[in-house]
């Protein structure tokens, strides 16, 4: 009895592990499918972009004087008008480059009063010499003056002539001498007037670069003393944009961005401009696009990176797609997978990639897809069945999120929201995937 016990329990043992062995092999043939299913929904196609926010006007004031800052009376954050004094550089040189050039011109002045007074003097005498020129003419020619005393008054009128042309030529010197003069005393008193700093413009000092008592020296270059923003409270995010994104983005539209400073507020502003000048750095190439936002309670400070959020389209309450079914392709031959669209009416074989800069996985979960690549208008995704089959499904797409992408049409096959999507799969060790056969 106890004998055939034993040979019972043998038995029984060997049938399990028979079964298990069965059971083992049987899934070990059967791929093992991911799926994400059809939902219904809203999506938002939009441009994300990284800014920077900046005043829309920003004015260096410099010094175009060099010397040492003897005041200053504006500093970070301060509020300054437009005239208002907000430095001084030391004018003590500048005065005494003033008073003499205003010296130099009075000496300029004198020298032209004289001058005037010698010509004055010569053109007197030019006179007599002319008077007994003509006087010596008429007896030379009644014959009572001799011809030596007719060449000798004759000579005394000539040289009195040049004399009258060279006081009069020292009298425009000397007025040269006197406007130059003036020109000196003006830069002199210009230079004076630039010791003194003025605010452009009305605005909030952002930037101080110098400090009381620091030497600045203007021979280049106007060295910058204040950065003034002209007005904190309507602002400017600049932004760079994809070139694949520009031409959906239109000037006008409402835009949404936020701030590490305030990260659970959204911001709200206006695509003011996309400008036309490109930058290239390593093959990408951007524009900047201009957001204008209004800033009343000064929140927000320039140079605060901005996550901005440009809408493009949406589409309310549609059927969507993840985007990962999108990517997805079986791991069959070329030829297979023409067979089966074949089979199912589709046209074509070539898969088109979906919206989404995410990298593919393979069937085995592993390998990824090319860079991102435009946008198509139909897709092949394959449907889950219960018997662990898939079928092809050709779609026509709408607008994505590049989460899920909107389902316009089927264009062959049948799915609808609540269907199984694969969207990753692993390979069977024995066998290829199953695939739905009518």
């Amino acid at each position: 009895m106890k004998k055939k016990l034993r040979w019972l329990i043998l038995a029984g043992g060997a049938l399990v592990v028979i079964l298990v062995f069965a059971f083992g092999l049987n899934h070990s043939t059967q791929a093992q499918h991911f799926t994400a299913k059809v939902e219904s929904g809203d999506i938002d196609d939009v441009v994300e972009a990284t800014g920077t926010i900046n005043p829309i006007v920003t004015v260096l004031v410099g010094s175009q004087v060099s010397g040492s800052i003897a005041k200053l009376n504006a500093d970070f954050n301060t509020r300054v008008h437009q005239g208002d004094v907000i430095a001084l550089i030391d004018p003590a040189l500048f005065k005494g480059a003033l008073l003499e050039a205003k010296s130099d011109l009075e000496n300029a002045k004198a020298n032209l009063v004289a001058a005037r007074a010698n010509l004055e003097k010569l053109t007197a005498g030019l006179v007599q010499t002319k008077a007994d020129y003509e006087r010596a003419e008429g007896l030379s020619k009644g014959g009572v003056a001799s011809q030596q005393q007719l060449d000798l008054a004759k000579a005394n009128y000539d040289s009195a002539n040049a004399g009258v042309n060279a006081a009069a030529a020292n009298v425009a010197q000397a007025e040269a001498q006197v406007s130059q003069k003036e020109a000196a005393v003006n830069v002199a008193q210009t230079n004076l007037d630039y010791t003194v700093i003025r605010s452009p413009i009305d605005g909030t000092v952002v930037a101080r670069n110098v400090d009381l008592g620091q030497t600045v020296a203007a021979s280049f270059s106007a060295p910058i003393i204040f950065t003034i923003a002209k007005d904190l409270k309507t602002m400017w995010v600049y932004t760079k944009t994809d070139e694949s994104d520009v031409g959906n983005i239109q000037v006008g539209k409402l835009v949404t961005f936020k701030v590490d400073a305030f990260p659970k507020e959204t911001f709200h502003g206006v695509v003011k401009q996309v400008r036309m000048n490109a930058t290239t750095v390593q093959s990408v190439v951007t524009y900047d696009t201009i957001i204008e936002f209004a800033n009343p309670d000064l929140k927000l400070f320039p140079g605060m990176t901005a996550y901005v959020t440009i809408p493009v389209a949406s589409a309310k309450n549609v059927v969507k797609l993840p985007n990962t079914a999108l990517r997805y392709k079986p791991t069959m031959a070329p030829e297979e997978i023409l067979a089966i669209y074949k089979r199912y009416g589709i046209d074509g074989g070539e898969r088109p990639q979906a919206d989404d800069p995410a990298p593919a996985s393979s069937a085995q979960g592993g390998a990824a897809v090319a860079p991102r690549a435009p946008k198509t208008d139909t897709a092949v995704v394959w449907k889950l069945h219960a018997d662990n089959t898939m079928e092809p499904v050709k779609v026509s797409l709408g607008i994505t999120d590049h989460a899920h992408t909107q389902l316009r049409a089927v264009l062959k096959g049948e799915l609808k929201e609540g269907d199984e999507l694969v969207i990753r799969s692993l390979a069977a060790k024995s066998q290829g995937f199953g695939v739905l056969r009518r």
